[in-house]
């Protein structure tokens, strides 16, 4: 008769190799994920290029008169023009890309972590940070800032060295330029 410890070994081994290939596949498909969403994302900015140009106004018309910037003219511009809209999507990131470009709450995300690293706090949970944005931390508040967390690191804002611990990437970290 078999021991109990040697059925328990092998039904690990079993769970074990089975983790494993799942690990391998969700790899596979967030690979895949991130270069669909890369040509996905080219897409836009293509179809946003060719709407500038075919806009009303020419676009790409451009007269002095309107390149020419007088003081006055700065204060009156609407601040919401560059405004990130909450529901954006979150460009890759690339060296000197400002964090504005992010909506706030991403935004609030990349401050939280740029401060833990400021304090040599390391890396930082969702829970952590559901608790430093005031948030309770129930499953649902967490989940949502996991699935941010997540957006960020698959377009190179964040790392995630440890399962569920996210920082800045070394870039982003190195700007020394917050929202």
């Amino acid at each position: 008769m078999p021991s109990v410890v040697g059925l328990l070994e092998r039904r690990e081994a079993v769970a074990r190799r089975r983790v494993d290939g799942l690990r391998e596949e969700a790899d596979r498909i967030q690979a895949e994920l991130a270069v669909a969403e890369r040509e996905w994302q080219e897409w836009v900015i293509a179809r946003r290029r060719v709407d500038t140009v075919l806009a009303p106004d020419g676009g790409g018309a451009v007269d002095e008169e309107s390149t020419s910037v007088q003081p006055q003219d700065t204060a009156e511009r609407p601040a919401t023009r560059d405004a990130v809209k909450p529901k954006s999507q979150v460009p890759v990131w690339r060296e000197g890309l400002a964090w504005s470009v992010l909506s706030v709450d991403y935004q609030r995300i990349l401050t939280a972590l740029a401060d833990r690293g400021r304090l040599h706090q390391g890396p930082s949970t969702c829970q952590e940070m559901a608790h430093v944005f005031g948030m309770d931390p129930v499953p649902a508040r967490v989940e949502a800032l996991r699935s941010k967390a997540k957006r960020l690191v698959a377009r190179g804002w964040l790392a995630e060295p440890t399962p569920g611990r996210f920082t800045l990437t070394k870039g982003v970290a190195g700007q020394g330029s917050g929202p």
